[in-house]
């Protein structure tokens, strides 16, 4: 029996926090954390049925945002965990929500080609409408030997659709690189309808034929006619950047500002980038801190309901699974919501509908205290080198608390923690860095894995807000950046607050669904 619709969300079950005294309740088993539903939303299991070892489990990819009519269409490349040889791969599928918060599973969308064609691995692309008829835009991968004999690598392809369900392919539709660009890296269309230049736009993420990385402009005036022209590059990675590729470009206008949004993947800034202008062609400003997350969300796009938009990207899985692994390709899909701060610059905080899935605050259950702390109901003082250690953590939470820091230590939370405090996960607080930092702990060592600017957030003061399901974490603070990280064995083990050279954590509140 084909699963063509699972219902993912409609009761937020995060498989992670509580502060329940662990001699009172129960763990929680491995499948029922599996079987719980969660915010960040991962394609299910045997979603063709039981019969093909393909189409067991798989992740979420690069997320292609759509909106119409009150609902969100999440579509997204999927990543199937076991990969038979002579199949092809990172075929479409979709999400739809009206909140962020309840996640319909829609299946697959547009299939994967032969090992003789174009599309036999797909790549991110977008979808526009015209009249009645829905255009979508995607990359066509193929490495294969023998289609490269007389193929380019990447291309651009077409499908088409009166109802967003059911997708035909445009075989005599492709665009392949131009006259002096490098015909091996040519993907990521992202097409949209430019008001203020009276033209469809198609932005690709490329390289000139010397290597650089350029978003390049493609116009047309209907796309229903297939005729698409090339125009100059929007951006070109500068010489200190020097990006390899500026991928999964996104454009958009919010007030006064046009966007620019691409993804990079290969240097010591990995992640989601973004430059601003007052022109969709530049010249483009890039801010002081021009990254949306950490090196942990990748290939985030932007999508609007006319009100608000929003981020959505996906955070990376580890292989293997588990705190101590490498950062892997695709993993679960995780949104933020979008403002303006003052000057332009953009800023990152929760969506409101998903935190409404928390409730009543639950008691804090304290297990261990070391070091110098005074504490009055959820208000913790800690001085000099000092922790406080609550009990194991089950089911779903949201953590939040206000934090003053001492502005020469760390301080924060320690999650995924052993009975022995030898192992865990930490995210810490760093002022004299101007940081956010995540750190693995293993066997008494501490070994770094993330980091985030605290860019606008002036002093040493921080409101918190934490929210993680099943192995997803993301840190918000002071509604201006987001914080992802993937932290493994979070529920039944204990957590902690810390501070290395003091710090009050005030209000602390633990939240379930």
């Amino acid at each position: 029996m084909t699963i063509r619709k699972i219902y993912l969300a409609s009761m937020l079950a995060l498989a992670t926090i509580s502060c329940q005294n662990s001699d009172t309740i129960a763990d929680v088993s491995p499948d029922e954390i599996f079987r719980q539903t969660n915010i960040y939303p991962q394609p299910p299991n045997q979603w063709m049925g039981t019969g093909n070892s393909y189409y067991t489990a798989g992740y979420v990819g690069d997320v292609m945002p759509y909106y119409e009519n009150g609902l969100f269409h999440l579509f997204f490349l999927h990543d199937a965990k076991t990969k038979p040889a002579g199949e092809g791969f990172h075929d479409i599928h979709s999400f739809e929500t009206t909140d962020f918060k309840d996640f319909t599973y829609q299946g697959r969308q547009i299939p994967y080609g032969t090992s003789s064609e174009p599309d036999f691995g797909v790549g991110t692309g977008s979808l526009v409408k015209v009249g009645n008829t829905y255009y979508y835009y995607y990359t066509g991968h193929n490495a294969n030997a023998a289609f490269l004999s007389s193929n380019p690598r990447e291309s651009v392809l077409l499908a088409t659709s009166t109802d967003m369900k059911n997708w035909t392919k445009v075989k005599d539709f492709k665009i392949t690189a131009p006259v002096g660009y490098y015909d091996y890296e040519f993907r990521d269309p992202h097409v949209f309808y430019n008001s203020e230049d009276s033209k469809y736009w198609m932005l690709v993420s490329a390289q000139t034929s010397d290597r650089k990385a350029v978003v390049l402009k493609f116009t047309s005036t209907n796309p229903a006619s297939g005729n698409w022209t090339v125009e100059n590059p929007i951006y070109t990675t500068t010489s200190s950047e020097n990006y390899i590729m500026l991928e999964c470009p996104d454009l958009f206008k919010m007030g006064n500002y046009w966007y620019l949004l691409f993804s990079e993947n290969w240097s010591g800034n990995t992640g989601t980038h973004y430059r601003m202008a007052t022109s969709p062609n530049g010249p483009w400003i890039t801010p002081s801190n021009d990254r949306l997350d950490g090196a942990y969300l990748y290939a985030a796009k932007t999508v609007s309901d006319n009100t608000n938009r929003y981020l959505v990207g996906w955070t990376a899985r580890k292989v293997p699974e588990s705190n101590t692994g490498g950062k892997e390709w695709a993993g679960n899909l995780v949104a933020h919501q979008l403002s303006q701060n003052s000057d332009g610059t953009l800023a990152v905080r929760p969506i409101s509908a998903a935190q409404s899935v928390f409730g009543e605050s639950t008691e804090l259950s304290i297990e261990k205290i070391t070091g110098n702390v005074s504490h009055s109901g959820n208000n913790f003082n800690l001085s000099g080198d000092s922790k406080v250690m609550f009990g194991k953590l089950q089911k779903a939470n949201q953590i939040s608390f206000s934090l003053t820091a001492s502005g020469s230590g760390r301080a924060g939370l320690i999650l995924a923690q052993d009975q022995e405090e030898n192992s865990g996960f930490k995210i810490s607080f760093e002022p004299s860095a101007n940081r956010i930092a995540s750190y693995v702990l293993s066997n008494g060592s501490e070994d770094f894995a993330n980091a985030y600017p605290l860019t606008g957030i002036a002093g040493t003061n921080y409101d918190v807000t934490i929210q993680i399901s099943n192995d997803v974490c993301v840190v918000y603070v002071n509604d201006k950046i987001a914080f992802s990280n993937r932290i493994y064995d979070v529920v039944n083990r204990k957590w902690s607050i810390f501070g290395t050279s003091g710090g009050i954590f005030s209000n602390i509140k633990i939240k379930n669904p």
